[in-house]
């Protein structure tokens, strides 16, 4: 059947435009100007909990990012609606440039790198005097992620009740790394909680550690007012739960301009994305002494400068064996 009649025209004649020919590209994107700014406070299966001045706003992140990832600790720019209101989603576009990163892979051999938090001024690695036992090398990796994202680091102690600190803080004392020692009894009084928050106030802190050492007890006491729930996991036939943080929070320290970040508990920490020229940042007493080093040296193999360099006297030698344990790291695992 003839659609058009005896004498068509072209004019007539209907085309379909091509794809290419659908819809003008272009290359420029919105500057977002007058974006708001916004602080991450947790990240949930692509949903982002924010803070934009005094509300808290639900946000997911903009196609036009493609992979780049926000995560908590960011500074990001937010357009939409940020009313705070249920059921209200605002977007992020854009995700500011960071001043530190705490970065760990799965194991040595993961090229994967995840982000666990940015922008953090500490990281205080918590650990157990006892019950769970100390694991140093783990510690040791920790100290490692912090000197190379650009973190200080801060050692707590928890259980003294238990054991006593002279061990541990002996094998530490040559990093000079601020430490606060406690015990379970001064966590219920409040004593403990005063010490920790003189190293917290202004700063922003991540904690770390493996599970059952007290991490979030005592971000818990840190931060009273936020009834967060932790249990994250309900066995079916006893009903109880566990004790755990399922993803990394910010929360802000009450009466101060500090925040503190409960990371889930560690059960390793890959350094496959570690540099160890970045290490060496930590130890300014060392660094001049490297000067002298062959190319891409380990600071770790006989042709090393600092051998020399300290023993010419201008550094402690124990200095030099913690930095050299420092970079062993990646060679051992965390339960050696």
């Amino acid at each position: 059947m003839r659609r058009y009649g005896k004498h068509t025209d072209e004019d007539d004649i209907r085309t379909r435009p091509g794809r290419r020919n659908t819809r003008p590209r272009t290359n420029i994107r919105p500057k977002h100007e007058d974006a708001a700014e916004g602080l991450v406070l947790t990240v949930d299966r692509g949903r982002l909990t924010c803070l934009v001045g005094d509300r808290v706003v639900m946000a997911m992140k903009a196609r036009e990012l493609g992979r780049k990832a926000a995560v908590v600790g960011d500074r990001v720019a937010l357009v939409g609606d940020m009313s705070g209101k249920k059921d209200t989603l605002a977007r992020i576009v854009r995700i500011e440039e960071r001043t530190s990163v705490l970065r760990r892979t799965a194991d040595d051999d993961d090229p994967y790198e995840r982000v666990v938090v940015a922008n953090a001024d500490q990281l205080a690695v918590v650990t157990a005097l006892a019950d769970p036992e100390p694991r140093p090398r783990l510690i040791d990796r920790c100290l490692v992620a912090a000197y190379a994202g650009g973190l200080d680091p801060l050692l707590v102690l928890t259980k003294s009740d238990l054991a006593p600190p002279d061990k541990l803080l002996e094998l530490y004392g040559h990093l000079d790394i601020p430490y606060v020692v406690t015990s379970r009894e001064e966590l219920q009084n409040g004593s403990a909680v005063a010490r920790v928050r003189e190293q917290l106030d202004g700063k922003i802190t991540a904690f770390v550690g493996h599970s059952g050492v007290g991490k979030t007890t005592l971000v818990n006491a840190l931060v009273p007012e936020e009834q967060r729930r932790t249990t994250g996991h309900v066995n079916a036939v006893t009903g109880r739960g566990r004790h755990t943080t399922t993803s990394a929070l910010a929360l802000p320290l009450a009466g101060s301009d500090g925040w503190v970040i409960d990371t889930p508990g560690l059960r390793s920490f890959g350094l496959h994305h570690v540099d160890p020229a970045q290490v060496i940042h930590a130890f300014p007493d060392l660094e001049p002494g490297t000067e002298g080093c062959p190319r891409a040296c380990s600071h770790d193999e006989p042709d090393c400068a600092l051998d020399a360099w300290v023993a010419e006297g201008h550094a402690d030698p124990a200095r030099l064996y913690s930095l050299r344990r420092l970079l062993s790291t990646r060679e051992r695992k965390e339960g050696d």
